[in-house]
């Protein structure tokens, strides 16, 4: 018999990707087609089981799946455990992550630690968690994701994601953006440290922020042509992660940056609006067109600057210092460039972020 080889990493990819208008219709179909025609756990929240939960579970029920319900609000270690609690009782065939990124995070890693399935139901496209295989939850020793497992499959119905308000959209459109500098770090960490390098998934994810960039001006409000470019891009972010073994291909500096604001000011923005700030910075750190970057963050209406971000110039002078320290073991090109006080100061006026 012949071992494994001692550097490899596992694939885990959706088996099925569903995007368009009134899609959520076919979430019987597609669980019946992966097997699961007996029980279903839903995760979801108060406002999600509203917008889409209550269909969910209707179109399931229809088929006689067993469905119970289960609302979280926040994504932090003591929900996933209530999650995990309810699956080791009830046994589901798979649990559904019906709603925003809380929900779903928290169905993706409870699911996950208990080895049954996840599908992923998106009711907005503010970050590319709707199809990655990481989890962000608040509690644990580190500020940032961890790997969970991804979704077997990802049904995104655009009506009701168009129902989200606008901010949500221009959100995800800075997570894909910031593709631009996440791509530059693992390379810089290939070159520099010597770091696993995927040229595949690096691409994907390139590609992704390529796609968002090129198709700005589209990516309005109720335009669902925009929308889709958006969840399209979204998605294949998540594939990248899933090709990559981590976050590496979707997540360098700029997600830093956005950990270090989060920290100091928590709450006080979305996850994609402070990547596309971020993204603006360590763009012109690497050398980058960050004029591009910041020039279609306009475009689709989310913040480039610290005051549209609601931070203080000080706020965000600090978060760009602080940033390498928040996960000094991802080499970045702040790694490299050990900026003072003084040059992050400088850095984030000459990007007009301050």
């Amino acid at each position: 018999m012949v071992g494994l080889p001692l550097k490899h990493h596992w694939m885990q990819l959706p088996r099925e990707v569903i995007v368009g208008e009134g899609v959520i219709e076919r979430v019987a179909e597609i669980s019946r087609r992966l097997g699961f025609t007996e029980s279903a756990l839903l995760v979801t929240g108060s406002r999600t089981e509203e917008v889409a939960g209550k269909a969910v579970r209707t179109i399931l029920e229809k088929e006689c799946l067993k469905v119970e319900t289960l609302k979280v609000e926040s994504a932090t270690l003591w929900d996933a455990r209530a999650v995990e609690e309810r699956i080791k009782v009830l046994k589901p065939q798979v649990v559904l992550g019906v709603g925003g990124g809380t929900k779903i995070d928290i169905a993706k890693i409870s699911s996950a630690n208990q080895g049954v399935p996840f599908i992923s139901v998106p009711t907005t496209a503010s970050h590319d968690g709707i199809a990655s295989p990481l989890s962000s939850i608040k509690g644990l020793s580190k500020p940032f994701s961890v790997m969970a497992q991804a979704p077997i499959a990802i049904i995104a119905d655009t009506s009701i994601i168009m129902q989200a308000p606008d901010r949500l959209i221009a959100s995800g459109c800075g997570d894909v953006v910031a593709k631009v500098t996440a791509v530059r770090d693992w390379r810089l960490a290939h070159e520099e440290v010597g770091e696993y390098y995927g040229e595949y998934a690096a691409s994907l994810a390139l590609m992704s922020a390529e796609l968002v960039m090129q198709n700005a001006e589209q990516i309005k409000p109720k335009n669902e042509e925009g929308l889709r470019v958006l969840l399209e891009a979204l998605i294949s972010c998540g594939v990248a992660m899933s090709i990559a073994g981590s976050s590496r291909p979707c997540s360098g500096s700029e997600h830093l940056f956005s950990h270090a604001v989060d920290m100091i000011k928590p709450n006080s923005s979305m996850h994609g609006e402070r990547c596309g700030v971020g993204a603006i910075m360590t763009a012109y750190l690497h050398g980058a067109d960050w004029e591009r970057v910041r020039d279609t963050l306009k475009t689709v209406g989310a913040p480039t600057s610290a005051k549209e971000l609601g931070l203080t110039e000080e706020e965000v002078v600090k978060a760009l210092f602080t940033a390498p320290s928040v996960r000094p073991e991802r080499y970045t090109i702040l790694s490299k460039l050990k900026l003072s006080l003084e040059e992050c100061r400088r850095v984030a006026k000459k990007t007009e972020v301050i």
